[in-house]
């Protein structure tokens, strides 16, 4: 798979939407995750949108890369499989908010989906939970017999 060029990223605004939450711990740590993807990448600029629910809208997020000098922007929607809201919703939020903005074409991209790496994420998931499962258990243990220390302690007195 070729990488684009440098020229597409400086001229490039991505927007990374997903679905939104009534739960604000939720929308931040989405927006933690673009703050960490914004670091690491060379676009016009990167922004959060939220398709419902909560504010970035797509809107605003499409605006946003505009004003920062973007001529094309990239929609990536932050879901793990195709859907209405990537094959309906999200295009229809994105045409609306084009529509300001008639020399600035969008792409949508696909959903995270099926990519290679999903397979080591999900192993980690698993194992970091299994880890931390694990020292749980060796906690309880630990208190678990502390308490019969004491117990036999005090009956030994």
């Amino acid at each position: 798979m070729m990488e684009a060029g440098q020229s597409d990223y400086e001229h490039t605004g991505v927007i990374i939407v997903d679905h939104g939450s009534r739960l604000e711990a939720s929308n931040h740590m989405f927006e933690q995750f673009v703050t960490g993807f914004r670091q690491t990448v060379s676009f016009r600029t990167v922004e959060p949108a939220h398709m419902e629910l909560a504010e970035p809208s797509i809107a605003t997020a499409f605006d946003r890369c505009v004003n920062k000098g973007a001529r094309r922007i990239v929609v990536c929607p932050y879901f793990l499989l195709p859907g209405k809201h990537w094959q309906q919703d999200i295009p229809e939020i994105t045409r609306k908010a084009a529509e300001k903005y008639p020399g600035v074409p969008f792409l949508i991209a696909a959903p995270i989906g099926l990519h290679p790496h999903m397979i080591d994420i999900v192993k980690s998931t698993i194992d970091h939970r299994l880890a931390l499962d694990r020292l749980e258990n060796q906690k309880v243990e630990e208190l678990k017999s502390r308490k019969k220390s004491r117990m036999d302690n005090e009956h030994s007195t």
